[in-house]
C-alpha cells in the first residue's frame, strides 16, 4: 500500500515575509491521518487554522494566500512545493505572522527542513486525485493570452512556457519540463529562486507588496543583466521556479495530482482558476488509492523512494 506520510518530529526556523518584510518564525509539526497541510496563525488568539484549500485561495498577486475570516497566510506555493515534490500529506504549520518566510527565495530551504524533521509512514492509503479529462483554462487573447491546462497522465509532469522580452531571461531558455517519474524534483526544480525586475520595485511596494526582497531571496535584474553576484543556479532557473510555483499552487487541491500540467505564461491566479474549473467538474476527476507500489505511478513510488534515499 502507498501511504500516507507526516514528519518525525518538530523543526523550527525563521525568516522574512517576500510581501509583508516582518520577522516570522515558522514551525512544522507533524499531523494525524487526513489532516492534510494545516497553516496555523499562533500569533492570533484563539490561533486561527487555514487548511491548503484551492476554494480557500483568495488574493493571488505575486502569491498564492489563503484567507479565512479576514486572515491571511501569504505565499504559501514554496512550502507546498516541498512539501509535494517530497510526498508529504499531512503537516501542522504554525506561524507568527502572515507570511510563509522566503528564505533563499526558492523551496530548497523547505526541503531541508523537512529532511531534518524526518518522514514517518502513516497507516492509511495515500489518496491522489486522478485526471479525467482535458481542463483547461485561458485568458487574455493574442500575444497577451495565457492558459493552463491538466491531462489524464499516470503521474505528474509538467511544462512551462513563459515569455519575457529581456535580455537575460531570453538567453537562459523560456521553456523547461519535468517528469517526476523519472527526474528529481531535489535536484532539478527545489533551487529554482523566485525572480524580479528592479524598475518594478517601487510600484510594487507601493501596492504592499517585496517589501522584504532582497538580493539574498531572490534573482533580480535591471534592464539589461542580472544583479546577483553567482548568476543563475540553473541554465534555465526562471522557468523551473515557474514550474516550481505551479507545483505549490497545484498541491493546494489537497492531494497529489495524477496528471499532465501544461501551461503558457499562468501565475497564481490562473492555477487556482485551474483548480477550480476541475473540481467543478465531477466527471473530470476522481479520488485513487494503489494497494501496492507496483500499481502506483513511479512519480510517487520509485522516484520519491529515491529522493528519501538521498537524505
Amino acid at each position: 500500500m502507498i501511504r500516507q506520510r507526516t514528519i518525525n518530529q518538530t523543526v523550527t526556523t525563521t525568516g522574512v515575509g517576500l510581501h509583508c518584510g516582518t520577522r516570522v518564525e515558522l514551525t512544522l509539526r507533524p499531523a494525524p491521518v487526513d489532516t492534510g497541510i494545516v497553516f496555523r496563525r499562533i500569533d492570533i488568539q484563539p490561533p486561527v487554522e487555514l487548511p491548503a484549500n484551492a476554494t480557500g485561495v483568495g488574493d493571488t498577486r505575486m502569491a498564492s494566500v489563503l484567507e479565512k475570516d479576514g486572515v491571511r497566510v501569504s505565499t504559501v506555493e514554496h512550502l507546498m512545493s516541498a512539501c509535494a515534490g517530497l510526498g508529504i500529506d499531512n503537516l501542522l504549520v504554525d506561524l507568527t505572522a502572515e507570511e510563509i518566510p522566503i528564505m533563499d527565495g526558492s523551496a530548497a530551504s523547505f526541503v531541508f527542513l523537512l529532511q531534518q524533521a524526518g518522514r514517518c509512514e502513516q497507516d492509511a492509503p495515500k489518496k491522489f486525485i486522478r485526471v479525467c479529462k482535458i481542463v483547461e483554462v485561458r485568458e487574455g487573447e493574442g500575444a497577451n493570452e495565457k492558459w493552463a491546462r491538466l491531462e489524464p497522465c499516470h503521474g505528474f509532469r509538467l511544462k512551462f512556457f513563459i515569455e519575457f522580452n529581456h535580455p537575460a531571461i531570453d538567453g537562459s531558455g523560456q521553456t523547461a519540463e519535468v517528469d517526476l517519474s523519472f527526474e528529481s524534483y531535489i535536484q532539478e526544480i527545489a533551487r529554482a529562486r523566485t525572480f524580479g525586475f528592479m524598475q518594478d520595485v517601487e510600484t510594487l511596494r507601493g501596492m504592499g507588496l517585496a517589501r522584504g526582497g532582497s538580493l539574498e531571496n531572490a534573482i533580480v535584474m535591471d534592464e539589461f543583466r542580472i544583479l546577483n553576484s553567482g548568476g543563475l543556479r540553473y541554465r534555465n532557473e526562471f522557468v523551473r521556479h515557474k514550474i516550481l510555483d505551479a507545483m505549490g499552487d497545484l498541491y493546494l487541491i489537497g492531494h497529489p495530482l495524477l496528471a499532465s500540467y501544461t501551461a503558457h505564461k499562468s501565475g497564481h491566479g490562473l492555477n487556482n482558476k485551474l483548480l477550480r474549473a476541475l473540481l467543478a467538474d465531477p466527471t473530470a476527476y476522481e479520488t485513487v488509492t494503489f494497494t501496492t507500489a507496483a500499481s502506483a505511478p513511479a512519480a510517487y513510488s520509485t522516484q520519491l523512494e529515491q529522493e528519501w534515499a538521498a537524505v
